[in-house]
């Protein structure tokens, strides 16, 4: 099979051979190749220290972090910002990194999936939340009582990880 066709030659020869190769589908036929999720989360503080957590259904009715997937085309912290701004309409500044986490097919998210979170902190100059459909409510907390709630185990990590840096 090449692509040197001359006067003569019939393309429709290299099509069928194409055909059985790929099948008659195409390579829609294929298996297509999945790869985990990256996506991005923070741990949002606001002008008194108080951390933003979200409930989401999403998580078994737990607070969790705001946040979502990477775009293509977008670095971590474009995401981050437009994530934050998609999910609570607070506009994000201040971010360092706290830490990254793998998540393989846990059963704490309502769908099978692999994601691979990078976790943040970052502030907020506002307290003023506008929830999309993915949070059914939000708090602001103390970090410490932050704790206390019915979170998942990832963000919670999350909280114990920036506290023991912070100190």
């Amino acid at each position: 099979m090449g692509n040197n066709t001359q006067e003569g030659d019939h393309p429709e020869a290299e099509i069928s051979e194409i055909r059985v190769i790929c099948g008659e589908n195409g390579l829609n036929r294929m298996t297509k190749q999945q790869y985990p999720e990256p996506t991005v989360g923070a741990l949002i503080f606001n002008p008194e220290g108080e951390l933003l957590l979200l409930r989401s259904h999403k998580w078994k009715h737990k607070y969790v972090v705001p946040g979502g997937h990477v775009e293509l085309g977008e670095t971590l912290e474009e995401a981050l910002v437009r994530e934050i701004k998609e999910e609570t309409g607070l506009d994000v500044h201040d971010i360092e990194l706290v830490l990254f986490q793998e998540f393989i097919y846990d059963d704490a998210f309502w769908k099978k999936r692999h994601f691979i979170f990078f976790d943040y902190a970052c502030k907020s100059d506002s307290k003023e939340v506008t929830l999309n459909s993915e949070a059914q409510e939000f708090v602001w907390v103390s970090p410490d009582d932050a704790l206390n709630l019915l979170m998942d185990a990832y963000t919670k990590r999350t909280i114990e990880k920036y506290l023991s840096s912070a100190s």
